[in-house]
């Protein structure tokens, strides 16, 4: 076989490739020409393929996979992370204290200090706005829970930001107030700490998240300065094997971003921004879901997504439950939509051909958002929507059917479970109580059912790193004896990063497999990932990247 116009640009050799495409499972090496996979064969053929001018990688027996899709993540709020405090595994309050004053000392300047990751359990006793004032009083200090739905503020913040005397807000949101009628330092869901990020100019990372655009709209060096925080964040992204990003969070101004960093060659992973629609909304923004459907639909960069919040999460109580918190009896978490209101908006978004993502933890807001998929069915008629149910952290023996009558996708990340990567066992599990532990994060239920499930991390709320998602879905135990066993075998957690992450974007005849015809979009990995024991699969990691053709990361 010969290949006109000098050879091929690329060829991958000397690999153990996993092309995870059931009609070539296996090869040594793979070719590509003008962003596309031509050829995959042994090494010998591949290499008839070269040219004077064709840029060899050696994969030194490492694995070579499709690239990673990342199904589920905040591309822009993650990136702004990098430089945050990072508190997760701190525990203590002279822990807590001593990387808090260390962060502040190298950062003189900046208006408000932010730490991340912080466990709901880091102190013994809920945090206050008294116990961060201990810690740093004279600046403004915030820091988020890992799952990014709580933030506690010290008095300064609270203070400066017009939060210190409470606020109202929307159902679902709270601002904990103490037993002095003022602002205790709790604020849960973004309505609430919102202002905090807002006041010192922190918080346009987070428009994507409130269904809101910059205004007034940043000026040249703030866009420059956005689109450089953009491309750092594509850059970690494709440090770690991933080629293409699902974001869950979205407006028209991150796509202006992409498109820019595109227009200057610094697009590196394809990426798929939704519109976000809040529950205050009327059904007629939708159509500015239509006009960035419209607009962006190349390979590179594209919407036609509507992202949704139904509920919050466990640790805070927010999440939507069909019975009560096991650990706090008669209530049940309050949802963001009624369902009635929720169905609208799926018959809506459906009619006009958008596919919809909703977040929903509890059982209740899982349930919720199925029957609004089933109006959009019955109303407009069956077709393959693809709709998304996101994380499905508890839900019912009544609706696991029901994914695949509706063929719905479950979109989990495996890092989520308590017990599994890096969130504690506690509070979470008393929260959702021993008779719901059977069918919480019940992937392997879900995929016996028939679902089809997409891996995520849900990056920053967990590392973006791939492996350790896959890692975390092979190694799952059950929390008691008598609990259904989880967990993925290793090949199944690779697809839910590849081919079922192509299956969620409509691109399962473009990617994730490795085929010829298919985008050049590769992983090569240090080692043989099949031969690793799961105890040691983390240690596997990407040494080269390859999107479209082109080389965007290389250890």
């Amino acid at each position: 076989m010969s290949v006109a116009g000098g050879g091929a640009d690329l060829v991958v050799v000397n690999g153990r490739v996993l092309t995870m495409d059931d009609d070539n499972p296996a090869a040594e090496a793979v070719a590509v020409k003008d962003g596309v996979i031509i050829a995959i064969g042994d090494r010998a053929s591949i290499e008839d393929l070269k040219g004077p001018a064709t840029k060899v990688v050696d994969a030194q027996g490492g694995s070579v996979l499709p690239g990673f899709i990342e199904a589920h993540m905040h591309l822009f709020g993650g990136a702004a992370e990098l430089d945050n405090l990072h508190l997760a595994g701190v525990h203590g309050f002279d822990a807590l204290r001593d990387a808090i004053q260390d962060f502040a000392a190298k950062r003189p300047d900046a208006r408000l200090l932010i730490g991340a990751g912080v466990d709901y359990a880091i102190l013994p006793e809920p945090v206050t706005r008294h116990d961060l004032d201990r810690i740093i009083s004279d600046r403004p200090f915030a820091m988020s829970a890992s799952d990014h739905h709580t933030m506690w503020a010290n008095t300064k913040a609270l203070e400066e930001a017009g939060l210190l005397h409470g606020r109202q807000v929307g159902q679902g949101n709270e601002i904990v107030m103490g037993a002095d009628g003022l602002a205790a330092g709790e604020l849960r869901e973004g309505e609430a700490f919102g202002p905090v990020l807002d006041h010192y100019g922190a918080n346009r990372t987070r428009l994507g998240l409130e269904g809101a655009e910059p205004d007034p709209y940043p000026s040249a060096k703030e866009l420059a300065a956005d689109r450089d925080l953009m491309h750092r964040g594509l850059q970690w992204c494709a440090k770690h094997g991933i080629t293409s990003i699902q974001n869950m969070d979205g407006n028209l101004y991150q796509l202006e971003l992409l498109a820019g960093l595109e227009k200057e060659g610094r697009l590196i992973c394809r990426t798929k921004i939704p519109f976000h629609f809040k529950n205050f909304m009327k059904l007629d923004m939708l159509e500015k879901a239509s006009r960035m459907a419209a607009t962006y639909k190349s390979e590179w960069l594209s919407s036609g997504m509507v992202k949704v919040f139904y509920d919050g999460v466990l640790d805070s109580w927010t999440a939507v439950m069909v019975d009560d918190y096991a650990d706090r009896p008669g209530w049940r978490g309050e949802p963001l939509f009624s369902p009635a209101h929720f169905a609208e908006v799926a018959v809506e978004a459906d009619r006009r051909g958008l596919q919809i993502a909703v977040h929903s933890i509890g059982d209740g807001a899982v349930r919720a958002v199925l029957d609004g998929y089933q109006a959009a069915q019955k109303k407009n008629g069956r077709r393959d929507s693809r709709h998304r149910v996101e994380h499905i952290e508890v839900t019912t023996a009544s609706d696991v059917p029901r994914f695949a009558e509706l063929g719905v996708l479950a979109s989990m990340q495996p890092a989520h479970p308590p017990g599994a990567l890096n969130f504690p066992m506690e509070p979470t599990i008393s929260r959702i109580g021993r008779d719901k532990w059977p069918l919480s994060y019940a992937w392997r239920t879900l995929k016996n059912a028939g679902a089809r499930v997409v891996f995520a991390s849900d990056w920053p709320v967990s590392p973006v790193d791939p492996i350790l998602s896959i890692q975390a879905a092979v190694m799952r135990k059950p929390w008691a004896d008598g609990l259904p066993d989880q967990s993925f075998s290793l090949r199944e957690a690779i697809a839910g990063y590849t081919v079922e992450g192509a299956y969620a974007e409509f691109m399962e005849d473009r990617k994730g497999r490795l085929k010829a015809g298919y985008l050049a979009d590769i992983v090569v990995l240090s080692a043989d990932i099949e031969a690793a024991t799961p105890e040691a699969l983390h240690t596997v990691r990407p040494l080269t990247t390859i999107c479209g053709g082109k080389i965007t990361y290389q250890a």
